[in-house]
């Protein structure tokens, strides 16, 4: 069997706060073997743009950018977010490198293209240099990956982090055995959101499909399930939604919403 490698993304209200953070920290340079982190960073962004007398426009869960929010987004993940990450978890003894997709052409993108809905300075996903991260992994480095790419030209684009998590996995499936996790602060996906304890425990492709047309799927949730769906049907092993304070419960399937074919 295929080494397992396991890719979290961590994101929502767990990275504005300082204590939780530590706590997840710990839980993830816990974790066995190789491992990823991809972070996101919107409400710190957010604020700063409110701040900054920027007005934001989200559509389905992805942030419109224009070029005064390219700005902020690529200074708060690619800049404070990614390095406080990257030295607390050198800080433990976790030895990380912090890039975004633009660092040595490791995620190549293009400015999406929409029939409807001009996304601004919005990336989607063409490539991802696998070898590069296969050198970093067995070099005993964790990568800590911010959602900042590049085009063919040099523009810089805003990447969902969800969907760079989601590249990487796939990426990697055809050398290890990927386990991807959405970590944040919720429980899992929930059939109620008014009510914590209603974690849907397993989701299988039909299940998704008809958790959608329910309308129990909205939102920013669509975008995290989407990816997670896509990532299995290309070889990912399964993927985990749930709350980032419970990581290793996660990882061990205790917890959580757990998405797989099987």
């Amino acid at each position: 069997m295929p080494e397992t490698i396991t890719i979290v993304k961590i994101g929502g209200q767990i990275l504005d706060h300082e204590k939780n953070l530590s706590g997840f920290c710990e839980q993830f340079i816990a974790l066995p073997g190789k491992k990823i982190l991809v972070h996101g960073g919107g409400k710190l962004a957010t604020a700063l743009a409110e701040k900054l007398g920027i007005q934001q426009q989200m559509v389905n869960g992805r942030r419109v950018t224009d070029t005064e929010t390219l700005k902020i987004v690529a200074m708060v993940y690619a800049g404070l977010i990614n390095k406080q990450l990257v030295a607390s978890l050198n800080s433990k003894g976790c030895i990380s490198l912090g890039v975004c997709g633009a660092d040595a052409q490791l995620i190549t993108a293009h400015k999406r293209q929409h029939p409807t809905i001009e996304y601004g300075w919005v990336g989607d996903i063409d490539a991802v240099n696998q070898q590069l991260l296969i050198s970093w992994l067995t070099s005993g480095i964790t990568p800590v990956v911010a959602p900042i790419t590049a085009d063919a030209s040099g523009q810089l684009l805003n990447t969902n982090a969800d969907t760079i998590a989601a590249a990487l996995a796939t990426a990697l499936s055809t050398h290890y055995r990927v386990q991807l996790v959405y970590a944040f602060e919720r429980e899992g996906v929930l059939r109620d959101l008014g009510n914590p304890d209603s974690v849907i425990p397993l989701i299988l492709p039909a299940d998704y499909r008809e958790l959608l047309a329910q309308n129990i799927i909205a939102d920013g949730m669509i975008p995290k399930l989407e990816n997670a769906m896509d990532t299995l049907s290309k070889g990912v092993h399964k993927v985990v939604i749930g709350n980032a304070l419970r990581l290793s419960d996660l990882v061990a399937g205790n917890a959580g919403t757990t998405l797989t074919n099987e």
